[in-house]
């Protein structure tokens, strides 16, 4: 039996305040604070939800101004907003929306899926809408959901017979997409046939309808902030959520970005490079099960990231079993991204590297090529996917270290970024750590500068507050952007990732 070549990787480092880097988000945000300053009067919080769950999201705030240790090595404690972020998190109830307890929980039993989610979704969606016309404005709105809803409102969710509310004039999906074509004269059947243009799962929906107003929303349960109000008969907690030190950092990066200043950004990154990962996913509203629409997002230097939406079509194949564009969608795609990084850097990147889940083909290679601008001298085209045929285990009770990768060759690699992490001295997964397959397939590229560039990629989660993502940052969202893209009739998409996140 051979043995394999493995390589371990330089750890890359973040940039905070100060302009220090350090590894570890939290160890930087609680040495040297943000990469940015932040807004002067700090983060101002909206909140909707029942009033038990407006009340829970206050006392989680009054718990985030103060230090949160939970005592254990490899979860660094929350020194606090203020103490980590430079600004404050403010706990002036200026921007709360109550919902009607009763009628939230009486939609979550509504028998038809369509109809539960939309029905709920509007009750939040609504009243957010109306709140966001005001001159005053949150940064963040807070959408604090009872557990009920995020049990009755995913696409399998079934509600029980003894509970569920029938709908009178449900319709089926076949009929309700012919009303969506051709609508009738009956109004009330074209207003119970608008849920069907929506996928039946509340997050994505949610996010969905508030893009036409740009709201930056954080969507949590109550459960989470609030473990302890929930019991079981033995009293327990009945959800198993993270410590309160882990939730503090993740709400509270993810409410410091999306209030429109970045955390941190990558510590050593080359000027002009330029990240770009594209999915597909089943778009419903097309004229058939095969069409898909594109969704992309694009990472500058700068640690911006930007969201599209290419054109929808038939680009699945069932000869191949994947997806990819036509030559003039893959066109019109690369000219939109381009002419966005222009107007945050003013020129056109000196690099591209378009990473995907497949290889791109001639056509879709033809027209990323004829959509970039000559001054673009490198595009290079890379396929990331978990490999699913090599498992690489160490001696003793530890897993394989993050940040190892074997080469197969020169344009193709392993990229093991889950696994035991010596800063942490812990590994925080739970099976055998998945290597990444990265394979190089058009363009040319030095294959140790795409490993470091896709290990690079796996900080840039402001999302959360964690040492490094199994996948780079490009790809990781990439299903739940597409999934918000494909949710409902999303006219023309705004770029902000802040939105989708």
């Amino acid at each position: 039996m051979s043995r394999l070549a493995l390589h371990k990787l330089h750890e890359p480092k973040l940039r905070f305040g100060l302009n220090q880097a350090l590894e570890d988000p939290r160890d930087g945000l609680t040495l040297f604070g943000p990469l940015d300053e932040g807004k002067t009067f700090g983060v101002r919080p909206a909140v909707i939800g029942t009033p038990a769950g407006i009340r829970r999201f206050w006392n989680w705030v009054a718990q985030i101004q103060r230090p949160i240790d939970d005592g254990k090595f490899n979860r660094p404690p929350f020194p606090g907003f203020e103490a980590a972020f430079n600004v404050p998190f403010s706990e002036k109830r200026l921007f709360e929306v109550p919902l009607d307890e009763r009628e939230l929980i009486d939609a979550c039993r509504i028998e038809d899926r369509h109809q539960r989610v939309h029905r709920v979704v509007r009750l939040y969606a609504d009243k957010i809408k109306a709140a966001v016309k005001d001159e005053a404005q949150a940064d963040v709105w807070f959408v604090v959901v009872p557990d009920e809803v995020y049990a009755s409102c995913r696409p399998e969710s079934v509600i029980p017979k003894n509970i569920r509310t029938p709908f009178e004039t449900s319709l089926s999906k076949g009929i309700a997409k012919k009303l969506v074509e051709a609508p009738s004269f009956f109004e009330e059947l074209n207003d119970d046939a608008t849920p069907y243009k929506y996928q039946p799962h509340f997050h994505n929906q949610l996010k969905a309808l508030l893009l036409e107003v740009e709201v930056p929303t954080q969507i949590i349960r109550e459960s989470t902030i609030a473990p302890n109000d929930f019991l079981n008969p033995m009293g327990y907690p009945k959800r198993k959520v993270g410590l309160p030190s882990e939730i503090a950092w993740n709400l509270c990066t993810t409410a410091f970005y999306k209030s429109g200043a970045r955390p941190w950004k990558l510590a050593e990154i080359r000027a002009g490079v330029c990240y770009l990962g594209i999915v597909f996913k089943l778009d419903e509203s097309g004229p058939d099960g095969r069409w898909s629409s594109c969704g992309a997002q694009m990472f500058l230097d700068s640690g911006d990231g930007l969201v599209f939406k290419g054109a929808g079509g038939p680009w699945y194949s069932q000869a191949t079993n994947s997806y990819h564009l036509s030559e003039q969608a893959a066109k019109q795609l690369m000219e939109t991204a381009i002419a966005e990084y222009k107007l945050r850097a003013g020129k056109p990147p000196d690099e591209l590297f378009i990473h995907g889940k497949a290889r791109f083909d001639e056509d879709e290679w033809r027209g990323f090529k004829a959509g970039a601008p000559a001054s673009t001298k490198r595009l290079v085209g890379v396929r990331i996917r978990l490999a699913e045929d090599l498992r690489i285990y160490r001696p003793g009770r530890h897993a394989v270290l993050r940040t190892l990768a074997y080469v197969r060759d020169e344009r193709t690699a392993f990229l093991w970024a889950n696994g035991f992490i010596p800063r942490l001295q812990t590994y925080p997964g739970r099976e055998v750590p998945k290597g990444l397959l990265i394979d190089i397939c058009r363009g040319n590229a030095d294959i140790h500068t795409v490993l470091n560039d896709v290990l690079a990629l796996t900080k840039l989660n402001y999302n959360a507050c964690i040492y490094g993502d199994g996948q780079p940052v490009t790809l990781s969202f990439a299903d739940a952007v597409g999934e918000i893209l494909t949710a409902g009739p999303v006219a023309g998409a705004p770029t902000p990732f802040k939105l989708y996140i």
